[in-house]
C-alpha cells in the first residue's frame, strides 16, 4: 500500500529538518547543547514534530515522572536515559542536582533533550534550568509543548473559553512553596472567567473556600480532569461547594476547572 500525502510529506519534513539543523545549534565534541522539550499533556501523539525529533537525536534524555514510556521509546537506542522525576513532596534529585546534570552533560559535549510533561514555561520550573544553563555558558534551545490546560479541557469537550460563558482564563498553581507567593484569591473571582488549578488535587478544600469566601457562588460549576488525554483520563463535574468531597475520588495527577464552561462537557465530550 502506497503512503498517504500526510505520511510522505511528514516524512519529508523530518528529514529537511534534520539536515537543516543551524551551524549555532551543531553539536561538536567540545560544545555540548541542550532542548528543553515540551513533552505534552498525556498522548504520545500530542508531541510536536520538533520535539520528535530533537528526542531522537539526543545523547542524554532527562526526563521526568509525567512523560509516557511511548515518547521515551522515541529516543535512540543508545542515548544515555537519566530519569529525575517528581511527586508531590517527594523529590527523587533534588533540582539543584538536576540543574547540575544538563551543565555536566552538555559540558562533556552532549546533545541533552530536558524533557518534561505538558510545557516546560508552564508550572514545569524550565526557566529555572534555564537560568542555571545561561549562567554556565551552556547553549539551548526551547521546544513548546502542549500544556495540560489545554490538552486535558480539549479531550473532556470543556472549552478554556466560550463567546457565552468566558473571556479570559488564568492558570494558578495549586502547590505553593512555604516560602512562596500567596494566591491572590481577590483577582480570581471576576465573572465570565475559567480558573485551571494545576497540581491543586490536595488543596482542593482551600481552593473552594478561598474562592467562595471571595466572592465566588458556591454554586459555580467546575471540573476535575484526571489523567487527561489518556486512555485512564475521568472527569468529574459538580458544584465548586462539592469539589472537595469530589476530589477525594481522583489520583494524581488531575487538573481542577472551575467556571461555567464546565457545564458544557456533557454535551462536548468525544472520548
Amino acid at each position: 500500500m502506497s503512503s498517504s500525502p500526510i505520511a510522505i510529506a511528514e516524512k519529508t519534513v523530518i528529514a529537511e529538518k534534520t539536515a537543516e539543523l543551524s551551524d549555532k545549534k551543531r553539536v561538536s565534541a567540545e560544545n555540548g547543547f541542550v532542548s528543553l522539550v515540551g513533552a505534552g499533556p498525556g498522548d504520545p501523539d500530542l508531541l510536536t514534530m520538533k520535539g520528535y525529533r530533537v528526542i531522537q537525536q539526543a545523547e542524554v534524555v532527562v526526563y521526568d515522572r509525567l512523560v509516557s514510556k511511548e515518547i521515551l521509546a522515541l529516543a535512540n537506542e543508545n542515548a544515555e536515559m537519566i530519569y529525575v522525576g517528581k511527586k508531590l513532596d517527594y523529590h527523587c534529585v533534588p533540582q539543584d542536582q538536576i540543574n547540575q546534570i544538563l551543565v555536566d552533560k552538555a559540558n562533556e559535549g552532549k546533545r541533552v533533550v530536558r524533557l518534561k510533561g505538558g510545557d516546560s514555561f508552564i508550572f514545569g520550573r524550565g526557566g529555572e534550568e534555564l537560568e542555571t544553563l545561561a549562567e554556565n555558558d551552556v547553549s539551548f534551545e526551547v521546544v513548546p509543548g502542549i500544556t495540560a490546560a489545554a490538552g486535558a479541557t480539549s479531550y473532556a469537550g470543556i472549552p478554556l473559553t466560550h463567546r457565552d460563558y468566558a473571556q479570559s482564563v488564568q492558570f494558578i498553581t495549586g502547590h505553593i512553596q512555604k516560602d512562596g507567593q500567596e494566591i491572590q484569591w481577590d483577582s480570581l473571582t471576576q465573572s465570565n472567567n475559567t480558573l485551571v488549578f494545576y497540581m491543586g488535587l490536595k488543596q482542593s478544600g482551600n481552593i473552594a473556600n478561598n474562592l467562595i469566601t471571595h466572592g465566588l457562588s458556591e454554586d459555580t460549576s467546575c471540573a476535575i480532569i484526571q489523567k487527561g488525554t489518556t486512555r485512564d483520563q475521568k472527569v468529574w463535574v459538580c458544584s465548586l461547594k462539592e469539589l472537595p468531597s469530589v476530589a477525594k475520588q481522583a489520583e494524581s495527577p488531575s487538573l481542577i476547572v472551575v467556571g461555567e464552561v464546565t457545564q458544557l462537557h456533557h454535551k462536548l465530550k468525544w472520548c
